[in-house]
């Protein structure tokens, strides 16, 4: 919360303005140029803060007018706010009728603009949709954060962390201590796969007070 005085803001920092329509385009001017080197060589494009079907047909149509010998790139939907949400099952529809697609769950604008009280709720329903759907989702914003910055993870994180199991992918952000992040994670999400497969528990025996040697 902002101070009387106002609060400065930060380079690499944002506004969130929830349930409010700006009438914003999906797609900005910058984007547009960015779209003739991205066809031609990436392998994925990351959407962010799509919401309607429509703005999927206007990236599609946008990188389909683009002559290119490559196929066209997949869709990462990056699910940031109430409405994209509300229009998930359409917004998958829209993109996989026409391209690879994937769903990011994208935790920190999408807790700001529906509540963080509603966050643990909604990440569970985007989750079961997309394995039902047989859409593959990555678990972002924040994980190990503490550690990746300072070297040092939270109790919070490692449980966050291990929750990233039921994911197809796990992104981490930059930070000093990326290569112990990643060795840190690795080994989480390896304890963790014996007892959970996508939303489904394993139901593997509990062994870990039988042998000290498996701690």
């Amino acid at each position: 919360m902002a101070s009387k005085k106002g609060l400065r803001l930060k380079p690499a920092r944002g506004l969130n303005c929830p349930s409010i329509d700006l009438g914003l385009p999906p797609l900005s001017d910058a984007d547009l140029r960015n779209l003739d080197f991205v066809v031609r060589h990436a392998d994925i494009i990351g959407y962010s803060f799509v919401e309607t079907p429509e703005d999927i047909r206007t990236l599609v149509n946008k990188i389909s007018s683009r002559k290119t010998d490559k196929p066209l790139p997949g869709l990462v939907l990056k699910i940031e706010t109430g409405l994209a949400v509300h229009n998930l099952p359409r917004l998958i529809v829209e993109a996989g009728s026409k391209l690879p697609v994937a769903v990011m769950i994208a935790r920190g604008d999408l807790a700001v603009e529906i509540g963080l009280e509603r966050l643990s709720e909604i990440q569970e329903e985007m989750l079961w949709l997309c394995e039902a759907a047989h859409i593959p989702v990555i678990w972002a914003t924040q994980v190990l954060e503490g550690l990746l910055k300072n070297g040092l993870a939270t109790r919070a994180e490692t449980t966050d962390a291990a929750m990233g199991q039921r994911a197809e992918c796990v992104m981490l952000n930059k930070g000093r201590y990326q290569a112990e992040g990643l060795a840190f994670l690795g080994q989480v999400l390896l304890r963790m796969d014996r007892h959970q497969t996508k939303k489904t528990a394993q139901l593997s025996p509990l062994m870990s007070w039988q042998d000290s040697q498996k701690l």
